[in-house]
């Protein structure tokens, strides 16, 4: 057998197990049309993404992975509940290590289900966990919400804290926006100006109106107060908590005394936790990290989670998933159903050994 085919047998067997779960089959196409996706996906898969034109369709492209399609699928038909496998190949450019394959295959487990999110977090997670014991391998954990919940706390302008969240997943690009915001305002001269275009020979791709909309949010940007320094310490200590999971909540705990806009996200991890020891987890043995998750898909917001090969560190995750219920939202047109999901490689599987 080819190892091709091999993969595909072991994502056949991986798929129905998911099926005796009570899982349906999601089919999409391995074509899919580009310019709504691209902006769902964020700039990462954007910059990852195999894209093409046709004449007939306009841009399309190679599916980088089977949620967003499944999510679209299930808000078009006004479903609530549902529970979803697939498998079949993704495709995804690498421009930085030729190693690592461009094409290969995922299987997929996705719960939609608003009546318990600790529940479906600690499902999903608890069934990766019984299928790849074993490889023994390392599981790891961590909560974009906790860090969102921060953003959301701080004694900032709006438009400051959105362009924190925007680069939740580009850490340098959010730690020199936290320093920037610590300083007063640039008071530059055309920022005084009462008309800043006067006399200015248009160059570029810009409209004037979009350059004097961005002079306006400078100068906007410019009264608001800076951050204060201690803000920012507490925003560094929530990232710098790590450990062994059934240590985070007293930490998180004690940090939400000076943070309180962290409380309700702690309490969520607190359900989660506890629902993941009525499955059987062990927390003395999970790893947490408050900053865990913030360089993959940007649509994870909440519980975030992988899998990997102690012994072998050039391999990518053998298994990841996380919740995503704003993507739900954003393609609901503000409706939304809580989610949450993971996917295996199969290919993986059999480089360590465990296919059937």
């Amino acid at each position: 057998m080819s190892r091709k085919a091999a993969i595909k047998a072991e994502a056949d067997r991986l798929r129905g197990t998911f099926e005796a779960r009570g899982a349906e089959v999601f089919e999409t196409d391995v074509l899919q049309p580009a310019g709504a996706l691209l902006d769902l996906y964020g700039e990462d898969i954007r910059a990852r993404a195999f894209v093409t034109h046709d004449p007939l369709r306009g841009e399309m492209m190679l599916r980088p992975d089977f949620t967003i399609p499944l999510v679209q699928r299930h808000m078009r038909e006004g479903r609530g509940q549902g529970r979803y496998t697939y498998a079949g190949e993704v495709f995804r450019r690498q421009e930085d290590d030729p190693d690592r394959a461009s094409e290969y295959f995922q299987v997929g487990f996705e719960l939609f289900d608003g009546q318990g999110p600790a529940q479906t977090d600690a499902e999903v997670f608890a069934t990766f966990a019984e299928i790849l014991l074993p490889l023994g391998l390392k599981a790891a954990m961590g909560d974009i919400g906790l860090l969102r919940a921060a953003v959301e706390g701080l004694p900032t302008s709006a438009a400051r804290k959105a362009a924190l969240l925007h680069h939740l997943w580009r850490p340098r690009r959010f730690r020199s926006l936290l320093g920037r915001y610590a300083k007063p305002g640039e008071d530059r001269a055309i920022l005084q100006s009462s008309d800043p275009l006067a006399g200015k020979v248009e160059v570029g791709l810009r409209t004037a109106e979009e350059i004097l909309a961005r002079l306006h949010h400078l100068r906007d940007d410019r009264e608001v107060p800076p951050l204060p320094r201690d803000e920012i310490a507490l925003v560094d200590a929530l990232l710098a908590v790590r450990g062994k999971a059934h240590d985070a909540v007293s930490q998180l705990r004690d940090l939400a005394i000076d943070l309180p806009s962290i409380g309700a996200a702690v309490d969520r991890l607190t359900d989660r936790f506890d629902a993941l020891e009525g499955r059987g987890v062990d927390l003395r043995r999970l790893d947490f990290e408050a900053a865990y998750g913030r360089t993959t898909l940007e649509y994870y917001d909440g519980f975030v989670f992988g899998f990997y090969a102690e012994g072998r560190p050039g391999l990518p995750p053998v298994a990841s998933g996380g919740r995503y219920d704003a993507l739900t939202r954003a393609i609901g047109g503000g409706d939304g159903v809580p989610a949450v999901g993971g996917v295996i490689r199969p290919g993986l599987l059999i480089d360590l050994g465990m296919a059937a």
